[in-house]
């Protein structure tokens, strides 16, 4: 008995010694803020933007557009413009990331050209953001490209489009890695079988090579989206107030407007609706799931 609970002790040292710490920062990084927070979206904004009962649905009515004066879809529509910003972004970097990932896969150089695509991690973002301004700016690098042409100067900053450019420039590398780890465990022989059973090229990759890669693909689309659609620093900086989406709202709630009980809210129904689409992901992204997707 004492070998025993002393056994069952050790191992519940061990198991604090190793998951505690982690575990202790979790606690009150992350749970003790984000249940500040939900009490907050509860709460109604006071004067100088303290934080005064009783508690209340009003901020996440108002969300939805159910106020007083009747329905207001403003930030349902704002949320829906992130959203479809966000989709727009992922697509964009599936498509250049995911040949990009091949071809670094497949290269006699590979090391060096993953060297490339994590190097701009060894620079602040916010300096990398703002050599976009520096070259999308009416006298910038492309402009003045553009008007030795003589196509130029064009309106590109501020506008959407630099956002889209700078954001999908700003992940790619989050979907080229998931896709590069997924091309290197290919099984080639499954491609060769394909071709000998007379598959073309392309039918062989359909059926081959693709299903293959849908781990990495669903896990890079994953991590594009879902910071993408929280994003508020580069539309911020290269939108210049007229590009809004759901962050730069949630941002100006707790820094200019200071109403931290909305932004509180706010915050709460994107991470649930985040957390919405990770628990369908669960849900078919398994490897049967995946199956039904092929």
């Amino acid at each position: 008995m004492n070998r025993s609970a002393t056994s069952r002790a050790r191992r519940l040292l061990e198991l604090l010694l190793t998951v505690g710490p982690g575990a202790l920062w979790l606690l009150i990084f992350m749970l003790i803020p984000a249940l500040l927070m939900l009490e907050a979206s509860f709460l109604q904004r006071g004067p100088y933007g303290r934080l005064v009962g009783p508690f209340t649905l009003a901020n996440y009515l108002r969300f939805f557009g159910l106020t007083p004066e009747g329905f207001d879809p403003l930030y349902l529509g704002i949320l829906w413009r992130s959203a479809v910003f966000a989709a727009g972004v992922t697509a964009i970097t599936l498509l250049l990331g995911y040949p990009l990932a091949f071809a670094i896969a497949t290269s006699r150089r590979k090391e060096t050209l993953l060297l490339l695509v994590v190097l701009p991690f060894w620079t602040n973002f916010l300096i990398r953001i703002y050599a976009w301004i520096v070259i999308f700016q009416r006298h910038g690098v492309v402009n003045a490209a553009l008007g030795a042409l003589g196509l130029g100067p064009l309106p590109l900053y501020p506008s959407w489009f630099a956002v889209y450019v700078a954001t999908v420039y700003t992940y790619l590398p989050f979907l080229v890695l998931p896709v590069y780890t997924a091309v290197e465990r290919i099984d080639w022989t499954l491609l060769e079988a394909a071709q000998d059973l007379g598959a073309g090229r392309v039918r062989g990759f359909l059926h081959a090579v693709l299903p293959q890669t849908l781990p990495g693909v669903v896990a890079g689309v994953l991590l594009v989206f879902v910071p993408a659609l929280g994003t508020f620093v580069i539309s911020d900086l290269l939108g210049a107030g007229r590009v809004i989406l759901i962050g730069n709202v949630i941002q100006q709630q707790f820094g200019v407007v200071r109403d931290w009980a909305f932004g509180s809210a706010a915050a709460y129904v994107l991470m649930a609706l985040v957390l919405l689409g990770l628990w369908g992901y669960a849900r078919v992204a398994g490897e049967e799931g995946l199956d039904r997707l092929v």
